[in-house]
């Protein structure tokens, strides 16, 4: 065989098969018969075989037409599968989503996710509570929210705000302590593995050392043990304003700040079901950005 067959080649041997005749094969085509009949010939004549042998009442396909008429329906049908998935890919939003976040804002994105579902049912959301970009850029997810100061270089993002961090404590540690240079309390702190947050380069550069009573590895950790009133910690705005227990012990700081980001993979982004997702997340979070931001000032403003 000199050349492939094109795709009118196929169709025209699957006609044939089906329909038994050349004029049958013409009529399913739209095509008239001396094209029908000139087509089949130039096969014919390319592959050196005999695909069909005419009869008065009809085409009858030889052993290497019933080869060709299987293999024309089987490449036929597959392609007509793969144009269907893709149109759904394209215009529908649906499928599943795969989503990755910290632990920190595992809250914020629970009611979002929700909402999702009951607008959009046909998408499905895998969540992943992970502390690395890994799962992102080695395509193991597909959405990434993430506290950070920049974003990756290799994934498309949207900056939604800016992250305020300020000192917290318990009110029972606030009244058995009372106000004093932030230096003077007693701190709860980082392990090395959060030795990269801002917040903690911060109290590295301010802080003695002996004030450091408590470390954690997780800032949820650190929350909790600031709620139990072991000292003063540094947290994000968002996830220490809400919790009655704790109070700013100063203004969040200007050198902690980071920014939250919305990451996909660039070849992901024009993806129904993905831009459905990441601009549902963007609009909800646009709703609480004054939390995220420290604007929500409920605990400074009511010490």
């Amino acid at each position: 065989m000199r050349e492939t067959f094109s795709l009118d080649d196929l169709r025209l041997i699957r006609a044939i098969g089906t329909a038994g005749t050349l004029t049958g094969a013409a009529r399913l085509l739209k095509i008239d018969h001396s094209t029908a009949f000139r087509r089949l010939g130039a096969i014919e004549v390319r592959l050196g075989a005999k695909l069909f042998e005419r009869a008065r009442d009809g085409y009858t396909p030889t052993s290497a037409g019933e080869m060709a008429i299987a293999t024309a329906a089987h490449v036929l049908a597959g392609l007509a599968d793969l144009e269907q998935r893709l149109a759904g890919e394209d215009l529908r939003p649906t499928g599943t989503v795969r989503v990755t976040t910290t632990d920190t804002l595992v809250d914020l994105m629970a009611p979002i996710l929700a909402e999702i579902r009951a607008d959009h049912p046909g998408i499905a959301v895998e969540l992943t509570v992970a502390n690395q970009f890994l799962t992102l850029t080695k395509r193991e997810a597909d959405i990434a929210l993430r506290p950070a100061a920049e974003a990756p270089e290799q994934l498309a993002g949207r900056r939604l705000a800016k992250v305020a961090t300020a000192p917290y404590a318990s009110s029972v540690y606030l009244g058995r302590n009372g106000e004093k240079p932030l230096a003077e309390y007693h701190w709860l702190g980082f392990d090395e593995s959060l030795s990269h947050l801002r917040s903690a380069r911060w109290m590295a550069a301010h802080l003695p050392a002996e004030r450091i009573v408590f470390r954690a590895d997780s800032l949820l950790a650190l929350r909790s043990a600031t709620r139990a009133g072991l000292g003063v910690a540094a947290l994000p705005c968002y996830l220490a304003d809400e919790v009655p227990e704790l109070r700013r012990v100063a203004s969040p700081v200007p050198e902690m700040e980071g920014a939250l980001w919305l990451l996909t993979h660039p070849d992901l982004r024009k993806v129904a079901r993905i831009r459905t997702v990441l601009d549902f997340v963007a609009g909800a979070l646009s709703k609480r950005r004054g939390l995220i931001e420290g604007r929500d000032a409920r605990s400074w403003q009511s010490r």
